[in-house]
């Protein structure tokens, strides 16, 4: 017969220890109430049988957050195989097992060990499970099994934000939505009301309301205007448990601020403003400010300023300041205070950001009287015209008067004025001007045709007050007279044909005048009356200001009369007439049968022929000439140049060199070498004589080295042949040094100049044996021994 072992698991359930159990099928008869048994089957863990006096179960409840100081008994783990003997061993694996939940091996009896929060975790599975203690074998299949964590009420609502900013425009209905504020509760919304939130205002009231469901604040009082208050500070509680007794709860703060509506019109604080404004204010200058005040800020407090009447309407202006919202009263036109002293204005303020909304508040503009006094001011004297043109002919006396300016002071003071020609402008003086009555009068003759124009400046001052002072432009035209004669447009020199015949035009003649004309120059040409009857020639005035010049007979003879002066009256038709004398030169020259000259009997004419052959050929012939002085003066002085440096007449021997000049000093490395005079071996090849200017068609010769011992005869023999043959020599007597004194003298070196390098005293005796040219020389270094000995 098939036998079936049970596994008991009994929860048991009592005080203080409370487990909450959830039956999987209906109780049973005779069942003890109390005892509630888990019984699984030996062939399958999902397949559950009641068993003999037990009760099926898969789940139990534990409070959360234990406050006792034992450990929460959870149930008690029981299998029918359990003969109490201490053979059965109870384990317990799964979520929290061993730390969380622990058993007893031996009852089976399961406590929670900590304090459990359904927050962190809200359920745990488990698995149970009896084993033979000896051999470790198990009497039974595991069993699961679920403990969830029965929720309780220990989270408080909390808030998404912890402060909540919102805004609103200002006179808002009732009603109007602000902000919605949402808070949360940890606690299980399934199971009771501890999770259920419900709003309320603590602070705020009667301006805001919350809806407690939503959380949802609006404004509760009509009208709220921005201008008595702007910010408002609500505070809102969440409260759980529905807002029963009992229940936690947070709060939030929400920050209400009101933006601006347009609602209040700009009003000015007083009706009427007054400013003061001297006459000298120039154009465009501020006069004074003014401001109407708006409650409302930004755009909504925009205003625009504008005259609106006035009798100053067309003299000032305003505008407006866009940072002050100012107004600022600006001078349109130059005042004057002599004229008028007092204007009335009316300006009007108005919002340029209208809201139609807000139209039954009232019009949105206001306006005020402004009186502005012009104050009067010192003015200069002031000319009754911008600028004076004036006329006058040239040939006016000095000191006659030209015209007349005339300026006043404006002021009521009506203070004398003095003129005066400003000086810069008239730097010759022509112009003078009456200090007392303003009159211009000239102060030297006038001359059309030298300066047509004359601009001056006449300064009107105030007699007390000279600093006070104006000035004014005067432009004065000279007018024309016809005080000039006319007179030819060039002068005329021109000649006649010894061939010539008769009436032959040899020139036409033109005139100019200086002087203006309106209806243009008329000029009439005639011979001199001392030449009209007795001239060669005739001349023909042609009506237009032109005239031709003819010959009056057949054949002329330039060895006769070489050249002919035709004097020639020239009249303008102006009041009154001018004329004047003017002479054209004519020459007689021989032409060929085609009338062009070939040649005159006087000098040269300067036509377009040019110039003759002969003066061609002097002229050449003198540049020749200057070239061959300049090129032979040139060779003199490079031959000058060449001349020796060596001038004394003395004898040779003595090698004495006069350079006429200073030495360069230390470090002229060029200087003479005097090391060469001793030893002609250390002449430098390269080096080239200086004492005349190098030549550079010849590269200098080398000279032999003289023998040891060599003769001095010789020795001058052949530097004597060198320099004859030497075609770098100057080609003029020259002085030439040798210098040398041979080798192996017994004298050695007679210089002084390494005198000082010996340290021993020397015996010059042997100069008395040279003969009677070294006597001297002998007397000299005798003479020091004996000192020396003595």
């Amino acid at each position: 017969m098939r036998t079936y072992h049970c596994f008991w698991l009994l929860f048991w359930a009592g005080q203080p220890h409370q487990s909450f159990l959830t039956p999987l099928s209906k109780r049973t008869s005779g069942f003890p109430e109390k005892e509630k048994v888990l019984v699984l089957s030996g062939n399958s863990r999902r397949d559950l049988h009641r068993s003999k006096r037990s009760w099926m179960w898969n789940q139990f409840f534990l409070l959360e957050e234990y406050t006792g100081t034992d450990y929460q008994y959870v149930g008690k783990l029981h299998s029918d195989q359990d003969k109490g003997d201490g053979s059965l061993k109870y384990i317990l694996s799964g979520d929290g097992a061993g730390d969380l939940f622990i058993i007893n091996e031996n009852t089976g009896d399961i406590q929670a060990t900590k304090r459990l929060d359904r927050e962190e975790k809200p359920v745990y599975i488990l698995r149970a499970q009896a084993i033979n203690r000896r051999t470790g074998r198990p009497v039974e299949p595991e069993s699961e099994f679920i403990i969830k964590i029965h929720d309780i009420n220990d989270n408080e609502p909390m808030f998404t934000k912890d402060v909540y900013n919102a805004s609103i425009p200002e006179m808002s209905d009732v009603g109007t939505f602000v902000v919605q504020v949402t808070a949360t509760d940890a606690d299980d919304p399934t199971y009771g009301n501890s999770a259920k939130v419900v709003y309320s205002i603590l602070q705020g009231q009667p301006y805001f309301s919350v809806e407690s469901e939503t959380g949802i604040i609006k404004t509760a009082l009509l009208n709220m205007d921005r201008e008595n208050r702007e910010q408002y500070q609500v505070v809102i509680q969440a409260k759980d448990m529905g807002g029963q007794m009992g229940g936690l709860s947070g709060t939030t703060t929400v920050n209400i601020t009101l933006t601006d509506v347009n609602d209040n019109p700009p009003r000015f604080p007083q009706s009427t403003y007054q400013f003061r404004a001297p006459e000298s204010t120039p154009p465009d200058s501020p006069v004074g400010r003014i401001k109407a005040n708006d409650a409302d800020v930004d755009e909504n407090a925009e205003i625009e300023y504008s005259i609106t009447e006035g009798d100053g309407y067309d003299m000032f202006g305003i505008t407006t300041d866009k940072d002050t919202q100012e107004g600022i009263i600006t001078v349109k036109k130059a005042l004057d205070f002599e004229n008028k002293n007092l204007y009335i204005l009316k300006v009007e303020a108005t919002n340029t950001h209208v809201d139609p909304r807000f139209l039954y508040l009232g019009p949105f503009k206001d306006s005020a009287t402004v009186r502005i006094q012009v104050e009067d001011v010192d003015e200069p004297p002031v000319f009754s015209r911008p600028a004076y043109i004036m006329e006058v002919k040239e040939d006016v006396p000095i000191n006659s008067v030209i015209g007349t300016v005339t300026a006043a002071d404006p002021d009521a003071a009506k203070n004398p004025v003095k003129y005066s020609v400003d000086r810069h402008t008239d730097m010759d003086r022509v112009f003078n001007i009456n200090s007392g009555n303003g009159s211009i009068f000239t102060s030297k003759l006038l001359d059309r045709e030298t300066l047509l124009w004359h601009n001056i400046t006449v300064i009107a001052a105030e007699i007390n007050n000279p600093k006070q002072s104006s000035r004014v432009p005067v432009f004065i035209k000279v007018l024309d007279v016809n005080d000039n004669a006319p007179e030819f447009a060039m002068f005329y020199e021109t000649f006649v044909c010894e061939n010539a015949k008769a009436e032959q035009l040899i020139q036409t003649l033109s005139a100019v005048d200086k002087d203006d004309s309106y209806s243009g120059h008329q000029f009439s040409f005639s011979l001199a009356p001392e030449a009209a009857s007795s001239s060669n020639f005739t001349l023909q005035d042609n009506r237009d200001n032109t005239a031709g010049i003819f010959t009056r007979k057949t054949r002329y003879n330039r060895h006769e009369m070489s050249t002919y002066f035709l004097p020639v009256v020239i009249s303008d038709n102006d009041y009154p007439i001018q004329s004047s004398t003017e002479t054209v030169t004519i020459r007689v020259c021989a032409c060929d049968h085609r009338g062009k000259m070939l040649s005159c009997n006087a000098e040269a004419l300067i036509h377009p022929t040019g110039l003759s052959t002969g003066a061609l050929i002097a002229i050449l012939l003198c540049i020749i000439i200057l070239l061959i002085t300049v090129v032979m003066f040139a060779a003199l002085r490079r031959q000058r140049k060449k001349e020796p440096l060596i001038i004394s007449k003395e004898d040779i021997r003595d090698n004495i060199v006069s350079y006429n000049d200073e030495g360069g000093g230390e470090e002229d490395t060029q200087a003479f070498d005097i090391g060469t005079l001793r030893n002609p071996e250390a002449i430098d090849d390269n080096k080239l004589r200086r004492d005349i200017v190098p030549e550079t068609l010849f590269m200098p010769r080398r000279t032999a080295t003289a023998r040891d011992n060599t003769d001095v005869r010789d020795f001058i023999n052949q530097r004597l042949k060198e320099n004859d043959t030497d075609p770098t020599a100057p080609p003029y007597d020259s002085l030439a040094t040798y210098a040398y004194e041979g080798n192996g003298s017994v004298a050695e070196s007679l210089s002084s100049l390494e005198s000082v390098t010996t340290d021993g005293d020397q015996d010059y005796d042997y100069l008395s044996d040279w003969g009677p040219r070294f006597k001297k020389l002998a007397d000299m270094y005798g003479t020091m021994d004996s000192d020396k000995d003595s």
